[in-house]
């Protein structure tokens, strides 16, 4: 067996398209024009690279970009006052503070300075309170664009055995909380969770979310399972890996998501999908 690779960047092209159709549509019927403000702090050079990207996306797509970039030695009180004061600007529809922080910072305290209406990553209390109870709210982008990948391929979810792997707030956590909602049945496990390799095998859909490189084989995987892999480590030749053995996976599973090339084009579009839900629902 051969599993069907779940092609990210394929559906990332089309998601973009509907989104750039939208906006327009948007623009055309009541003159309002989404905006993402990013809220950074100078130093690191990946964070940097990840914006740029932002950017270009936001210029493909039609959404207006507000970058604020505070020194590298800013303080707790400067980085709140920036994202309280793109917070309370109307004319900004979403508002992305770039993460990791420099040490010494706390995101959470940043956090709650945001509205949560222009929360487009999905971290705010309040929302990740409305997705705990299954209500519309603004969705982190990661999981939101794993289940993405997963409806658009038409693989069913109500009924099957989940397992995801990994707990973290953003990624673990809410994608856990998205599968309920489609009716699968859903075991969290993490880095104490003993005998992983037999709880994974029960899994029909396995969801990797962990942060280790080749945590999940193909033998722990059911044969013709549906593979979701979230992770992105950097091996020591440079290569880009997920959490999962793609080569062993890809000969077990019923399908895959590669990496690169997987969840990750969708998860940028899930971010730009979020800041013209945050415009629309702030206008009507």
């Amino acid at each position: 067996m051969t599993a069907t690779v779940l092609d990210g960047r394929a559906l990332a092209k089309t998601l973009r398209e509907e989104l750039r159709a939208e906006i327009q549509q948007l623009v055309g019927a009541y003159g309002v024009t989404p905006a993402l403000a990013v809220v950074q702090v100078a130093g690191d050079p990946a964070s940097e690279r990840y914006v740029r990207t932002i950017r270009k996306s936001c210029d493909d797509t039609g959404i207006a970009f507000v970058e604020r970039v505070l020194p590298a030695d800013a303080t707790q009180a400067a980085l709140e006052s920036a994202v309280r004061e793109l917070s309370d600007d109307a004319r900004v529809s979403g508002v992305l503070l770039q993460m990791p922080l420099p040490k010494g910072l706390d995101a959470n305290r940043v956090i709650a300075r945001l509205d949560s209406r222009k929360d487009v990553d999905g971290v705010h209390p309040t929302n990740a309170g409305l997705l705990a109870q299954g209500q519309p709210c603004l969705v982190p982008n990661t999981p939101a664009g794993g289940m993405e990948l997963l409806r658009r391929n038409r693989i069913v979810l109500a009924g099957k055995r989940a397992v995801v792997v990994g707990r973290s707030v953003v990624v673990g956590k809410p994608m856990a909380l998205l599968l309920l909602q489609e009716n699968a049945t859903v075991t969290i496990a993490h880095s104490r969770t003993p005998n992983l390799a037999a709880v994974v095998l029960e899994a029909e859909i396995v969801v990797a979310a962990a942060g280790r490189a080749g945590l999940i084989t193909g033998a722990m995987l059911r044969p013709g399972a549906v593979v979701v892999d979230f992770g992105i480590n950097v091996t020591e030749t440079g290569a880009v890996v997920g959490d999962v053995d793609f080569a062993s996976a890809v000969e077990v599973a019923g399908a895959i998501t590669p990496v690169p090339g997987g969840t990750g084009p969708v998860t940028n579009v899930m971010l730009l999908r979020n800041v013209l839900q945050a415009a629309r629902s702030q206008q009507f």
